[in-house]
């Protein structure tokens, strides 16, 4: 489970917010420690909407997979935390990438009072708010990338960047 060296690495990381009825989806770059919001992709009991994020993949080409994990302000884990964690399984399983997990505590927050700010400023619009998840994916990127103490979710073994 690498602690140092996530961020360094070149390439680029696809990040997920991880939610039962929608999983925001950012994309980052190490280089320039900065992530973009992407997409919200559905989400149901059935699971997520694998067509979409196979078509991200395609898309982006990403080198690492970052999930955000839901804990308790305590730091304890909770329900969400082990459905992240089993979406992080069902990721590293399909893709054969290296899975972190990120601590996403007060990210939905943080971003709904940028969109809540930006709103009163009149720089966005109520349509935008349906982007909020990717934002949060957002947020959990740009914390994985600042160093923000990351731990490796996957040990898949035929993925050698996996026990970096």
């Amino acid at each position: 489970m690498p602690e140092a060296g996530h961020a360094e690495a070149t390439g680029l990381v696809l990040g997920f917010d991880h939610g039962g009825r929608r999983i925001g989806v950012a994309i980052g770059q190490a280089i320039t420690a900065s992530a973009t919001a992407l997409a919200v992709v559905r989400n149901s009991p059935q699971g997520p909407d694998w067509a979409s994020i196979d078509q991200i993949i395609r898309q982006w080409q990403p080198t690492r997979l970052v999930i955000g994990l839901p804990l308790t302000m305590d730091g304890d884990h909770q329900n969400s935390s082990k459905a992240a964690q089993a979406f992080g399984r069902a990721l590293a399983d399909r893709y054969r990438l290296p899975v972190f997990e990120q601590d996403e505590r007060l990210s939905s927050r943080i971003v709904g009072g940028e969109f809540a700010l930006a709103r009163s400023r009149g720089e966005a619009k109520r349509k935008q708010a349906a982007l909020l998840d990717a934002q949060a994916a957002r947020l959990i990127v740009e914390r994985f990338l600042a160093g923000s103490t990351p731990t490796q979710a996957n040990s898949n073994a035929n993925n050698p960047t996996a026990s970096e």
